[in-house]
């Protein structure tokens, strides 16, 4: 069985959430797949050398709407059996058989906090994607429940394949190497992710406002939409040598920025699975993060869980965690337990079931 991939978010120099999902997931199910599966990758410019071995590749070059145009032609002239698109749109020409992964609905819950015409392809691309596949991937229970009953998709259209995270984060820069390159001092609660309205960080500075002055707050991700009113809030608050950006962190830096970290405080107001947390568990980096939509589901009983929209409730479990050295340590441990249950292996092993079921249907 020819499977084809589009590969074209696994290749960038700097992955965020889905990119990472794209490119550890292809990996997976490379190393897993039986010798009666082929993999034929599609991306739009050449992969690094030795990133994907075993598969065919074709490099399909075009400057715009690369997806719909030339990923389109290209089902049309050489299709493969079954196409699966982990991270982004099904092109309008495409195989009988399509497989994609929807990670989140959080567009329709907060769409105050994208750009409206981000909001408008999110909608548009999420839907089509949702109707028009043969099956759905979805990161989490929560995704899964926003597709059934925000876009009256069939509960067995659907199929929950958690991800996985990095099981080899231990090689790190010397945290007293990234602590100089950034100015950061001993004690720091640590954000990871890009920096936009949907990650709460408005809230999350108020919270860190409270806390006594020696404390430093990181925000290690790139820069977002709406970075102006953060810059203009941790102004207003006189926090400018309390508030640390770094811009976006290779993984040796982010594994060093969690292994020092008093804590991630991840209180996004809405994911589809939060890769984050499970990153800071695997570093043994306590977590604080949001009782909504898939984060608890994720974190499991290894983390605090807060209100989101509720900065003094941030703020206590900051200061919990910043006094409590007993519960900083029962958080590291439940949490080295906790991401046992998520593995990209696994992950690969239930897309290439739910493969099977849709090329050999049960009548």
């Amino acid at each position: 069985m020819l499977i084809g991939i589009d590969a074209s978010r696994a290749v960038t120099d700097h992955p965020t959430g889905t990119e990472t999902y794209s490119r550890c997931l292809i990996r997976a199910l490379v190393e897993l797949a039986s010798p009666r599966y082929r993999f034929r990758l599609y991306f739009r410019t050449p992969p690094p050398p030795g990133l994907f071995t075993g598969v065919e590749t074709r490099v399909i070059p075009f400057p715009r709407l690369w997806t719909h145009l030339r990923l389109g032609l290209e089902m049309a002239l050489h299709p493969p059996d079954l196409l699966f698109v982990p991270a982004h749109v099904l092109p309008p020409v495409r195989p009988r058989l399509t497989l994609v992964t929807v990670h989140d609905l959080g567009y329709l819950h907060f769409p105050r906090t994208h750009p409206r015409g981000q909001w408008l392809y999110l909608s548009l691309s999420t839907l089509w994607n949702a109707h028009v596949a043969t099956h759905i991937l979805a990161d989490s229970e929560a995704t899964r429940a926003d597709l059934i009953s925000h876009y009256n998709i069939p509960p067995q259209k659907i199929t929950v394949a958690y991800p996985g995270f990095d099981d080899q984060m231990t090689s790190a820069c010397p945290i007293e190497d990234v602590r100089t390159r950034y100015g950061i001092g001993k004690k720091y609660f640590l954000y990871l992710g890009t920096l936009h309205p949907r990650k709460n960080l408005s809230r999350l500075i108020a919270a860190f406002a409270s806390l006594p002055p020696d404390t430093l707050l990181v925000l290690a991700g790139k820069e977002g939409w709406h970075c102006k009113e953060l810059f203009a809030q941790i102004e207003q608050l006189g926090l400018e040598e309390r508030v640390l950006f770094t811009g976006y962190v290779r993984k040796e830096e982010k594994t060093a920025l969690l292994r020092g970290a008093l804590a991630l405080v991840f209180p996004s107001l809405y994911e589809g699975f939060g890769l984050p947390v499970l990153e800071a568990q695997a570093c043994d980096c306590p977590v604080i993060t949001s009782t909504t939509s898939s984060l608890p589901e994720v974190a499991g009983d290894a983390a605090i869980l807060v209100d989101p929209a509720d900065p003094e409730a941030i703020a206590s479990a900051m200061l919990r965690l910043l006094s409590d050295s007993t519960v900083r340590q029962s958080l590291i441990e439940k949490g080295r337990e906790n991401v046992k249950r998520f593995s990209w292996i696994n992950c690969a092993r239930t897309v290439l079931e739910v493969i099977e079921q849709i090329a050999h249907p049960v009548v």
